[in-house]
């Protein structure tokens, strides 16, 4: 039997996700699948900013060199991690079924909603666009960097550094601990980052293999997550700019596509929504409204203050 390899992170969450998916494709596809483990930047760099190393590229980027020199056929992301344009050479191949998009609280002491905390908690995030929303949401918190793995974060909880975490539901319900959840936060409160809940399937641009994993995609998935991409290539979102964006398909078969961009301190905040058709266009369509409602002002600060 022909044998693909499955590129993928080394973490719990990252070979849960992968593995899940290595299943689907020897169901689907009827080929074995062996996963390769490949440590990224971002990992090496588990306890440093983001943004002051290179931004989430850093997750994809041995990933994709390994997809485009042979040693993995295809490989699975989280699609929230994916920059906005990926390397030459290389498609998305499939997008399977959307789990939950929300953010999740995970807190101390029986805190059972985000509004429900305490005046001044202390939330561990290691999220630009989560710390702005707060920031905007509740001027009083204290926001906390946190970075690792979901095991990491969770012990550092534990251990009384936070009052509460901010994580990914879809994650924590890959990894069989959605029981940990206090809150599944409503998009109105915390707008999901562009792909959260999703899943990306990664092979060689021109494979038969990247047509062939067309049979694992989610037509309602992709058409999300296309309209969510070009909101965030549109901006040239990275991970120095707090971004959301979170499209739902409509009872009419509208997409209802809602974007946000913010200063890092929650001050300003521009929001826009609309719906179509269009999933490409209706990105493109929501981003331009961002920048005329003070987006093009926000996103002129923090890029100057990046470059500075």
């Amino acid at each position: 039997m022909k044998r693909l390899r499955l590129a993928t992170r080394g973490s719990l969450l990252a070979l849960a996700q992968s593995g899940q998916i290595a299943r689907r494709v020897e169901e689907r596809l009827g080929v074995a699948v062996e996963l390769v483990t490949v440590r990224t930047s971002g990992d090496r760099l588990a306890d440093v900013s983001l943004a002051k190393v290179g931004g989430k590229g850093l997750f994809v980027k041995e990933i994709e060199e390994a997809l485009l020199d042979g040693r993995a056929d295809l490989a699975v992301h989280s699609a929230k991690d994916l920059p906005a344009h990926i390397a030459d050479g290389l498609a998305l191949a499939a997008f399977p079924l959307r789990g939950d998009p929300r953010d999740a609280l995970v807190a101390r002491d029986g805190a059972t909603s985000l509004l429900a905390l305490p005046q001044g908690a202390r939330i561990g995030t290691g999220s630009a666009r989560r710390c702005a929303q707060l920031r905007a949401l509740r001027p009083d918190f204290e926001i906390l960097p946190l970075r690792g793995n979901v095991t990491t974060r969770l012990e550092r909880l534990a251990e009384g550094r936070f009052d509460a975490v901010i994580l990914a539901c879809a994650g924590l319900d890959r990894l069989d601990l959605g029981a940990r959840i206090h809150e599944r936060i409503a998009p109105e409160l915390l707008l999901p980052a562009p792909g959260q809940g999703v899943l990306a399937i990664e092979a060689r641009a021109g494979d038969s293999l990247a047509a062939d994993l067309g049979a694992l995609d989610d037509a309602a998935s992709a058409r999300a997550i296309t309209a969510e991409r070009a909101f965030l290539a549109h901006l040239g979102g990275d991970c120095n700019v707090p971004l959301a964006a979170f499209a739902e398909a409509q009872a009419d078969g509208s997409l209802r596509l809602r974007g946000m961009v913010a200063s890092l301190d929650g001050a300003h905040v521009a929001h826009a929504e609309a719906s179509g058709a269009d999933a490409a266009q209706l990105g493109v369509m929501v981003a331009e409204s961002v920048v005329a409602k003070g987006g093009a002002a926000i996103l002129a600060d923090l890029r100057s203050a990046a470059a500075s």
